[in-house]
């Protein structure tokens, strides 16, 4: 057995035993049963599992989705049924580090919502925008319905959190959910309690975590807490009943599974959250925002100083997200935050660095990336950027940040605040408006965006020399810098008389580009009805709903895995990018029928070169869908992978940017 022994056991248990297993063959990332009966394959316990992404059903096949390194857990299952083993081929990737870790839980529990908590925001700020104006009063019907469109999401957060949080706590998604509900529950929030019911006594008397007790469960005191609105409570009680319904899972008989392990689990999480999680987490919101705010005040103006400098480095490399609950928390606890706000100008610094670059360059590519990225920078999306022009001249994304820390200084010093979460870029002001009406922090707002955009457009104006351009994008031929966009630069006679006029093209990105494969319909990959590579979990990419049954290597490398049944291929480039086109959804089923391959595993081949032949309309009317997905499998050895903006592309022309 490899090193995948447990895993495999686990899957064969939990897919029903052998004796359930009627066969079982594997593509390019799932393991795929044919079973006796589906129902006795426990899809939640799977689905949960350490390495196993999720489970599908399609096709007659209950599908355990593994990821690149399923041929060798296929290899450890196959031994344990009795059946033969198939084909193999692709590594396991590492897994990421502790910090990494921490951050994608950070992310994977806000980040779903942080959308909708932006638009209800900016309808509850542009509500009191109109009332200040005086366009209505806050008694009107239309105040009345517009605040509970922008109050709704934040006054039951614990509920989104629940769900969201369950998800990444591998707890059953509605179980988090049902607990994001109770800790909602009117009649156990502390300003209900005390409205009907008289002090038994108060803990923590003369403390900042002093707590009055109303009453008791079965004398067990309960801290009156309002849980409607807060962040970290409910996201500690999810990860408390996701270690109860695990232990549960393991003594219940599977009879009654269905019922008693949810049962107990609410039973056990729900009276430690509200008797002793839910209240140690509120008293840790209370000094975590009391000990920002505390450094904070040691020195605003240094604080947001550093907040302004260093915003951006974080974005780049993702660590922002640990600093989003700070911010969510202290406006939840605080009702305002002044102590993250400060990236506020960052934002603004880029967008006038870009502009400025507009204004000097005298370079067309650079010019036609400018001006929409600025567009884009001021509504609150600088990557694009970041990634397109700062980072690459380098200079400029340096000037970015310093001017960012002069404008993160100054707001940390005039005390600038955001009330409450919603909007980006310029549509963030009107939640900056104070609660009673008044517009002196919105002043504070408006004055830092003019400071930093003025002090950023000079010092790019100053600072920017076109030569930097030449340096990174090259001084000849043509230089390949959005989706299928040839541009000509200037040269000089001398230079090319240096070099004969062979001097080497060179992006201004520092990227690697990959051409179609195929000619077609250019898909998000997102969209497209296979929920494994939709989601993202295998690799970003495109997708591409083949025109011509012909499928060109993007790019020059190594054939590294060519499937069996010919309908998904690996391609590993030059530059180590790791390709997988994969030809159709489900398309293993057809065994091969309809596919030439004009290639083997291990060939190298050259860029536009045909690798496979595909006759559209025969799989077309076996009933399989033409999506053809292409993904760079070693994504997270890369800053991003990009995909074009065209809805139509032929082989040989730009599909994916993959950004080092």
């Amino acid at each position: 057995m490899g090193k995948y022994e447990n895993l495999a056991k686990e899957i064969v248990k939990n897919v029903g035993g052998k004796e359930n297993i009627i066969s079982l063959t594997h593509c390019i990332t799932r393991l795929r049963f044919k079973l006796k009966d589906e129902s006795r394959a426990k899809d939640d316990v799977l689905k949960n599992m350490d390495g196993v992404v999720t489970v599908m059903k399609s096709g007659g096949q209950y599908q355990v989705v593994i990821g690149n390194h399923v041929p060798d857990v296929y290899a450890d299952v196959m031994p344990l049924i009795g059946l033969e083993e198939g084909a193999a081929g692709i590594e396991e990737k590492p897994s990421g580090n502790i910090f990494n870790r921490f951050i994608d839980i950070i992310s994977g529990i806000f980040q779903p919502i942080l959308g909708i908590m932006a638009a209800c925001g900016m309808i509850k700020g542009l509500n009191a925008l109109f009332v200040a104006l005086h366009l209505y009063s806050d008694t009107c019907g239309g105040y009345l319905v517009l605040n509970a469109v922008g109050d709704g999401l934040f006054t039951f957060l614990p509920l989104f959190l629940g769900y969201t949080a369950a998800k990444k706590f591998n707890l059953k998604p509605m179980l988090g959910l049902v607990i994001g509900a109770i800790m909602c529950y009117p009649a156990i929030q502390g300003s209900a309690l005390s409205a009907g019911n008289d002090v038994l006594y108060t803990l923590f008397s003369g403390t900042m975590f002093e707590s009055a007790v109303y009453t008791d469960f079965f004398g067990i005191p309960l801290i009156a807490m309002d849980y409607t609105g807060t962040v970290i409570p409910v996201i500690f009680v999810v990860y408390f009943a996701s270690k109860c319904e695990k232990f549960f899972n393991k003594i219940v008989p599977d009879l009654v599974k269905f019922f008693f392990v949810p049962m107990l689990t609410l039973l056990v999480a729900i009276p430690a959250g509200l008797l002793l999680i839910g209240p140690l987490a509120t008293f840790a919101s209370t000094i975590i925002a009391e000990g920002v705010m505390a450094v904070r005040n040691f020195s605003p103006m240094l604080a947001g100083a550093i907040v302004g400098l260093t915003w951006q480095i974080l974005v780049i490399f993702g660590l922002h997200w640990g600093f989003i609950p700070v911010y969510i928390n202290n406006i939840m606890t605080n009702g305002f935050d002044n102590v993250m706000m400060p990236f506020f100008a960052c934002t603004f610094a880029t967008s006038a660095v870009v502009l400025a670059i507009f204004f000097k360059t005298k370079n067309k590519q650079i010019k036609e990336m400018a001006l929409p990225n600025f567009i884009s920078g001021i509504f609150g999306v600088t990557e694009p950027a970041i990634y397109g022009i700062l980072l690459p001249l380098k200079k400029p994304f340096i000037i970015s940040c310093i001017v960012g820390g002069i404008g993160g200084g100054f707001y940390g010093a005039f005390n600038f605040r955001k009330f409450m979460m919603g909007g980006m870029g310029i549509f963030e002001f009107p939640a900056m408006i104070e609660p009673d009406g008044s517009m002196g922090n919105l002043i504070v707002a408006v004055v830092g965006v003019v400071i930093t955009m003025v002090l950023a457009f000079a010092a790019t104006m100053i600072f920017y020399r076109e030569e930097d351009v030449k340096e990174i994008g090259g001084a000849c031929g043509k230089t390949e810098i959005n989706d299928g966009i040839d541009v000509e630069n200037n040269q000089t006679e001398e230079g090319a008389a240096a070099d004969g006029g062979k001097q080497e093209h060179s992006s201004i990105l520092k990227q690697i580009d990959i051409t179609s494969p195929i000619k077609g319909e250019v898909l998000k990959l997102e969209s497209i009805k296979d929920d494994a590579f939709a989601s993202g979990v295998l690799g970003k990419g495109a997708a591409i709903l083949p025109q011509e049954g012909k499928v060109f290597a993007p790019a020059d490398g190594v054939v590294s895995t060519l499937f069996p049944t010919l309908h998904a291929l690996g391609l590993e480039t030059d530059e180590g990018v790791e390709l997988l086109i994969h030809i159709g959804l489900d398309t293993v089923q057809l065994e091969g029928e309809g596919f030439e391959a004009l290639v083997k595993q291990g060939d190298r081949v050259q860029k536009g070169q045909l690798l496979v032949k595909f006759d559209i309309e025969f799989i077309k009317n076996k009933g399989f869908c033409m999506e053809t997905p292409v993904i760079v499998a070693n994504t997270d050895d890369f800053l991003d992978v990009v995909e074009t903006v065209k809805e139509q592309v032929n082989p040989g022309e730009n599909l994916l940017k993959v950004l080092k």
